[in-house]
């Protein structure tokens, strides 16, 4: 046996310890790890990833009571990227671009407590934004992240792998996060399209695989918006981690996304609505990178206006504020 063979062996050795729960996956527990990898349940092998200079952004314009402004053009907005203005190649007012989703259900004994409520919002969530130009990918997350259904736009495949969600103990919060927007990164990059994360979970992270950093990162590099529902206890109770609440919250925020309080499992289905509406009333803003020196790499800041100083102040605007060249 070669040197470098034996080598393989010694750290595929150490591997498996970790793995298999001895004292030195105890040890190791002390520091942040990478993310796990996906669990593929149904056989389907990763799409390959081509990539594009070109930036998709989605954005929603509300006014001061919260409701959509429709209506609007090309005209009415500029882009700036790192102080630079920017020409607008795509614009899309009527939501027609394609959406690529993953749903990520928590599957941890502190959420998963009525399981059909959840499995049937999730189905409706489906039934109203799935379209021809659409794509689903559903994963559940405890203990590890599994992937149920690889990207697809058949309603009978995702509502299977609904049906397949195991129970776990621990919660993989951030590699479920980081995992999800990874997949987003394979598919390929279409005109206009819209890369986004819905996630059902009360917000505890419990595994030390992965961070908020990391996830928060690679959903900035696959151009995912995050959106939130947080299932939460009794407002009063002592146990609800409102770090974790307040850590989505901030995702959603930098991503593009939202976030939704769930008090009640029958307020799912409603929550679920109103990212169906969210999604539905949202513009598509796409523009071509800039070259930066030859180097397309590190993290880049967007920053949409209205031109008309007037409507600048009438309506506010939610998008992604951040991306990274080399995705």
């Amino acid at each position: 046996m070669s040197q470098g063979q034996l080598l393989a062996r010694c750290w595929a050795g150490a591997l498996g310890l970790l793995i298999t729960g001895t004292p030195a996956l105890a040890a190791m527990q002390q520091q942040q790890q990478p993310p796990a990898p996906i669990e593929r349940k149904d056989g389907q092998t990763p799409t390959i990833h081509v990539e594009s200079r070109l930036v998709n952004v989605a954005l929603n314009v509300v006014d001061e009571t919260g409701a959509p402004v429709g209506g609007l053009t090309r005209d009415d907005f500029e882009i700036v990227e790192d102080g630079k203005p920017q020409k607008i190649a795509i614009f899309d007012r009527e939501s027609t671009t394609p959406l690529e989703i993953v749903i990520a259900i928590d599957a941890s004994g502190s959420v998963l407590g009525d399981e059909h409520l959840e499995i049937q919002a999730a189905k409706k969530f489906v039934q109203s934004i799935l379209r021809p130009q659409d794509g689903i990918d559903v994963m559940s997350f405890a203990d590890d992240v599994t992937e149920l259904v690889s990207f697809t736009n058949d309603e009978r495949r995702i509502e299977s792998g609904l049906g397949r969600i195991a129970h776990g103990d621990a919660t993989a919060l951030y590699d479920a996060i980081y995992l999800a927007s990874q997949r987003l990164g394979e598919t390929p990059t279409k005109e206009g399209q819209r890369r986004v994360v819905v996630l059902i979970t009360d917000g505890e992270n419990t595994t030390r695989h992965g961070g908020y950093d990391s996830a928060l990162e690679q959903a900035e590099r696959a151009g995912a918006m995050v959106y939130s529902l947080i299932i939460v206890p009794i407002e009063a109770d002592a146990g609800r981690n409102t770090g974790g609440e307040h850590a989505l919250i901030q995702m959603a925020r930098d991503t593009g996304g939202k976030y939704y309080y769930v008090e009640d499992k029958h307020d799912l289905a409603p929550a679920f609505a109103h990212v169906s509406d969210d999604l539905r009333t949202q513009y598509t803003l796409g523009y071509y990178a800039p070259q930066q020196g030859g180097d397309l790499s590190g993290l880049r800041h967007i920053e949409i206006r209205m031109k008309d100083p007037a409507l600048r102040a009438k309506y506010k605007l939610r998008y992604r504020t951040a991306y990274y060249g080399n995705r």
